[in-house]
Formats: structure tokens, C-alpha cells, sequence
């Protein structure tokens, strides 16, 4: 009987993997040189089919997989030569090559809607060519484009690259977020999609910051002077479970507005750790490298797993408005309340044991973003930047950790309580003074300040020997003070020399402070309701780290032929001071080589190498020289002669871009 189901199941298998037939071949001129980039569109009779489509690589080689069976209109198109058509019957695989002429009509005269263009490092998908209108959001169109995915949690690549941008009309979608993005943007009011290589907001350095930002622009159709779209959706199901979401857009020439609001009891998380990341702030990409914008520490309770049940609200708000020809405004606002509870059971069979363990969490989550950003642009060789960010969270956290072997039950009690504030405010500037010169600068300030109360309480001793509890209470109660509070006050200014075209001379001058407390107090709570401080005992910590970095860089950037180089250093002066019961002074001098080549075998096809020496300094915390919990079984105690750390960085990729 298995292996008549063995046959039957390969035999299905063969039928599945023959209703496929591939069409391949290649694309040259009447010189017999291969064309790239021509567009090669397979439509059927069957209206109701997605059309098939490709385009061809440097070596105009093309493939399609059709449908065997289907009745095939091909047309192979390429500005500048004439269109061709081919018809055949999808019966079996084949190899079909094809000959351009160039067109005799007039540039102007010549329209050819080609469903994808290439043009320096933009590629256009004209939507149209590739959707049927069953799709409701922007998420379902990508996916129907070639070489685009969408991740389940509103990631976007293109060709495996991530769109670390997106816009719409070519201004930021809530801060450039993908997410919000992909999953509420109406399908009905997409136009065209760029997708933009090598990316920067500010048109004049997109030469020079060597970026790897790629970003994504939905260009909204343009039937309509202004309109206003949007959907609302109600859900109710059993058990009291519902849904209720509303996403409304508004565009108009001068003013765009769009909402998005969401609150569930289903599970559906609006507010993950990713996307908190996403909202961190930032400078231009030509100050990579300078910076390093953590964006507070609140979010680690955002990332909600086993969840048993789930109360989310969520709505924002992003207003983008052009005050005059020279003054761009924008902003949004962001609000997300979650509350929810997660169980997880383990049982966990040892050599001599068995473990039965239990984990129940509450969390109770409210997180507030608010950012306006001015961008004002007094000519087409000057702009400058202001952005303001503001973020707020009050967390409360609260698990019970159970653990029963051979009917005796540990439990422990956890409780956290965290509030956290952070705001970021920069002002940026960027001008080309001439052909040769040009200027960007930045000033960054960063305050930010976290407050965390944890308590522990169990009927069981713990970290015996390592705290000194008193061990005749009833019940083992201990609490503990954590703040921690960073200021960050930075300048950096850029000047790139462009000698000539192959040749560029880059210089940067900067510095950073950084101001950071840190203060800890460990204690046991009492039954008659005194304090058993553990001060006496090597605890508790109040901590001042200062640390300045002084820095300058110089680098030269080369281009021949197919080959662009780019080698420097910066070279560093740290001085840090450690302030606690003793004082730590040093000072320091740090050279940090880097090194980047690329090697463009043609438009579609490169390889890159980076190589960066790189330094960092740890937080406040790991300098405390005295103890401090960090769970319930854990403690530490830092080292106030800490010193940087150095390591190598070594990057290579290969790109090649190819919809085949």
C-alpha cells in the first residue's frame, strides 16, 4: 500500500512541476550587441492572468516561465529601437532569440510604456502593467513586482537589498517608516514606484556620502488635484475578540495628512521592537559613522511573546505641509497602549529530575513619539535641517517564575517599573560652495533619562552568600533604585574637495561629550517594615562618566575606469573621567584607518569592500565599582579602569541586478 502512495505522489509531483514551460533566449541589436535592460512582456489571452515579465542583463539574456497550455503574446521593447511581437502556444520549453532595429521616428514621436526603467540608480515600475485590482493594500502590489519582497512584519528588499526609506511623493512616510507603510497605504491610489539606489535627501551630496541607504517612492496617482482615501474596518468575533482599524490619507498640493489608528484584542501587535528602532532619529548619511543614536532604553518591553491575551491601542498622526517655495514642515506623532499577559509551561527531564516550571508576565506598555522637522532650502546649492524628537514611555512589568521538582515549588515574584524620557535635537546644514567646494555641518544634542524601580519578593532564599538578606523574614522582599541619565552635546563639519571628477579630498572635524549618572541602591524590605540597606556590604552606586572625543579625518576618494577607492583615518583624542567613591582620569590618543572599494563591472553588476578599525567605550554601568543586582539571580559589579575596545571591521558584497 506505500508504495502504490509513493507512486501516486510522484506522479502528482511530475504533473505540478510540467505545468510550467520556460521561454529564455537573448536580446541583441542589428550589430549582434546584446541589449540590456529591453523589457520583455508576456500577456495571455485569458485577461483575468497576471501579465509574465522580464528584462535582460548585460549579456541580453532573458527568461520567462509561462503557463503550458496558455496562448502567449510576447513584445520585447527598448527605447530608441522598434517594438516586436512573437505569439505562440505554451506547449514545451523554448529558446527563442530576437533582433532589435533602432526606430527611424522621431525621439518625440516614439511612446513605449515599459513596466520597469532604468535609469542611473532608479528603477521605475509602472504598477499598472503588473496588478489586476484585487489588491488592497500597498503590501499586495509589491508583491507583485519583480525582484521586491515583503516580509511578514513590513520589512521591504529589493534584489535582497532593504529599503531603509520609504517616501511617498518623495516625502517621508511617517519618518520613513516601511511598516506603516506597506500595510495601510490603499492599492487604489498607487501610481508609479521608484526604487532609489544609493540614496540622499539632499540632491547635491549624493556623490560624495558614498550612502547605502536605498529608498522606495510611491508615487500616488495624480487624477485628482486633491482627494482624500482611506478605509475603515470593524471586526467582531466570538469570545468578545474584535478589531477596529482606520487608515485616512489626505493630499492636497500644499498639505498631506494621514492617520492610522488601530485597537485590537486579538493578538496583533501595532507597536514591535523593530519598529520602535525605526523611529530612533538621525542625521544626513554623510555623518555616518559620527554617531550612534540608541534612541533611549525603554523598548525592551515591547517585544511581547506566548502571548495569552492582548489589549492594543494605537493611532498616529503625520502632518507634512510646504509653508512657502523654500520651507518644508513636517511631523507626527505617535501613541501605542498595550496590555498584555503571556503564560509559557516547560518541562524540563534531567539526568537525576524532572523540572515542571511556569512563567506568567503582565505588561502594561504606554509609549508617546512626537517629531517635527523644518527643512528650508534658500537655493538649489543650500539646505538646512532642524529636527526635534521627542519620546515618553511608563512600562510596568510584572512576572511570576515557578519551579517545582519532586513537589516542592520555588516561586519568585518580579515587579518593574520604568518611566523614560528622551529628546533629540539637531541642526543641520549642508552648502556647495562651487564645482569644487562643498560644506556640510551638524549640532546634535541628546538628553536622555531613565528611571527603574524592580522589586523581588519569594519564600526562598536567594543568591545565598552573595547579598546579605536577612534570612529570618517570612517572606524575602528585596527592591532596587536604577537611573540612569546621559547627555550628549556633539559638533561635526565636513568639507569635500572635489579636485576633479576622479579625484575628491574629504575633511572632517568634530567633537562629542558625553555626560552620564549612574545611580543604583539595593536594599531588603522587612517584615515590621524597616530597611535592610545593603550599602554596608560593597552595594549601591553613584556615578559620574564624562568622556570627550576630539576627533579629526582625512580621506581620498579615486576613480579610474571601473575602479573607485577611498582611504583615511581619523584620528581620535579621548579623555574620560570616572567620578565615584575614587576618581579615574585618562587620556588617550586613537588612530582608526578605514578603506572602501568598489569595483563596477557595469550598470547592474559590482563588488564592494569596506574595512573600518573601529573603537567603542561602555556605558556608565560597567564602571560602577560596587554591586548591583541585575535579576533576581544576578549580580554585578563593573571595573572603574575599563579601557576601549578595538576590532576590525570587514565587509564585501556582490550586487547584481537582474529581474531574469
Amino acid at each position: 500500500m506505500k508504495i502504490n502512495y509513493i507512486i501516486l505522489l510522484l506522479l502528482f509531483s511530475t504533473n505540478v512541476l510540467a505545468q510550467n514551460i520556460t521561454l529564455s533566449g537573448t536580446v541583441k541589436d542589428s550589430l549582434n550587441n546584446p541589449v540590456s535592460y529591453a523589457n520583455i512582456i508576456a500577456k495571455t489571452k485569458d485577461i483575468s492572468k497576471n501579465l509574465k515579465f522580464s528584462i535582460t542583463d548585460d549579456e541580453g539574456f532573458y527568461k520567462l516561465q509561462l503557463t503550458k497550455g496558455d496562448t502567449v503574446n510576447v513584445r520585447i521593447s527598448y527605447l530608441g529601437y522598434k517594438t516586436v511581437d512573437f505569439q505562440f502556444i505554451a506547449l514545451k520549453s523554448l529558446k527563442k532569440d530576437f533582433i532589435l532595429e533602432q526606430s527611424s521616428e522621431q525621439l518625440e514621436e516614439v511612446v513605449i510604456e515599459m513596466p520597469v526603467t532604468v535609469k542611473g540608480d532608479t528603477t521605475t515600475y509602472k504598477t499598472d502593467k503588473f496588478i489586476n485590482g484585487s489588491e488592497r493594500k500597498l503590501r499586495n502590489v509589491l508583491k507583485k513586482l519583480p525582484g521586491i519582497e515583503v516580509t511578514k512584519d513590513g520589512s521591504v528588499y529589493v534584489l535582497g537589498r532593504k529599503i531603509t526609506k520609504m517616501l511617498v511623493d518623495g516625502k517621508k512616510f511617517f519618518g520613513g517608516n516601511s511598516k506603516l507603510a506597506v500595510n495601510n497605504i490603499p492599492a487604489n491610489a498607487i501610481g508609479d514606484i521608484e526604487v532609489i539606489d544609493n540614496y540622499n535627501e539632499v540632491a547635491f551630496l549624493k556623490g560624495l556620502s558614498d550612502s547605502d541607504e536605498m529608498a522606495m517612492n510611491i508615487k500616488l496617482k495624480k487624477d485628482k488635484n486633491r482627494f482624500t482615501f482611506g478605509d475603515v474596518e470593524i471586526g467582531k468575533g466570538n469570545k468578545d475578540f474584535y478589531k477596529t482599524s482606520a487608515n485616512l490619507f489626505y493630499y492636497a498640493p500644499k498639505i498631506n495628512i494621514n492617520f492610522i489608528g488601530n485597537i485590537n484584542n486579538i493578538g496583533e501587535q501595532t507597536m514591535s521592537f523593530k519598529d520602535y528602532l525605526s523611529f530612533s532619529g538621525g542625521v544626513n548619511a554623510v555623518f555616518k559613522g559620527n554617531f550612534d543614536f540608541r534612541g533611549g532604553d525603554f523598548s525592551q518591553f515591547m517585544d511581547n511573546r506566548d502571548v495569552l491575551t492582548s489589549t492594543q491601542k494605537f493611532g498616529a498622526l503625520n502632518i507634512t505641509k510646504t509653508a512657502s517655495s523654500k520651507l518644508d514642515i513636517s511631523g507626527y506623532i505617535i501613541l501605542s497602549d498595550s496590555d498584555t499577559s503571556n503564560f509559557v509551561e516547560d518541562l524540563n527531564e534531567y539526568r537525576t529530575f524532572i523540572e515542571e516550571r511556569t512563567n506568567r508576565t503582565n505588561a502594561q506598555n504606554l509609549l508617546g513619539i512626537a517629531n517635527l522637522n523644518l527643512e528650508y532650502t534658500p537655493n538649489t546649492k543650500e539646505k538646512w535641517y532642524a529636527r526635534t524628537q521627542i519620546k515618553r514611555s511608563n512600562n510596568a512589568n510584572n512576572n511570576t517564575l515557578a519551579s517545582s521538582v519532586s513537589n516542592i515549588t520555588n516561586a519568585i515574584t518580579t515587579d518593574r517599573r520604568l518611566v523614560a524620557t528622551y529628546a533629540n535635537q539637531n541642526i543641520e546644514w549642508h552648502k556647495r560652495k562651487s564645482d569644487n567646494h562643498t560644506f556640510s555641518a551638524v549640532i546634535n544634542y541628546v538628553f536622555d533619562t531613565n528611571d527603574r524601580n524592580t522589586s523581588w519578593a519569594t519564600e526562598n532564599q536567594i543568591l545565598e552568600g552573595l547579598i546579605p538578606t536577612d534570612n529570618s523574614q517570612d517572606l524575602t522582599r528585596i527592591f532596587q533604585e536604577r537611573n540612569t541619565q546621559r547627555q550628549n552635546f556633539d559638533g561635526v563639519f565636513k568639507h569635500y574637495w572635489e579636485i576633479n571628477n576622479s579625484n575628491h579630498i574629504y575633511t572632517t572635524v568634530g567633537n562629542k561629550l558625553l555626560i552620564e549618572d549612574f545611580f543604583t541602591e539595593d536594599l531588603q524590605l522587612l517584615d515590621n517594615g524597616s530597611e535592610n540597606n545593603f550599602a554596608s556590604d560593597g552595594f549601591n552606586n553613584d556615578l559620574d562618566f564624562r568622556l570627550n572625543d576630539a576627533f579629526v579625518g582625512l580621506h581620498y576618494k579615486f576613480r579610474a575606469g571601473i575602479f573607485t577607492l577611498k582611504q583615511g583615518a581619523f584620528l581620535h583624542n579621548y579623555n574620560w573621567k570616572v567620578d565615584q567613591q575614587t576618581q579615574v582620569h585618562n587620556n588617550k590618543w586613537v588612530i582608526l584607518p578605514d578603506f572602501l572599494a568598489k569595483i563596477e563591472f557595469n550598470k547592474s553588476k559590482k563588488i564592494e569592500f569596506n574595512y573600518n578599525l573601529k573603537t567603542t567605550f561602555s556605558e556608565a554601568s560597567r564602571f560602577a565599582n560596587q554591586f548591583y543586582l541585575q535579576s533576581y539571580n544576578s549580580v554585578f559589579r563593573g571595573n572603574e579602569n575599563l579601557e576601549n575596545n578595538l576590532f576590525h571591521s570587514l565587509n564585501a558584497r556582490y550586487s547584481r541586478f537582474s529581474l531574469l
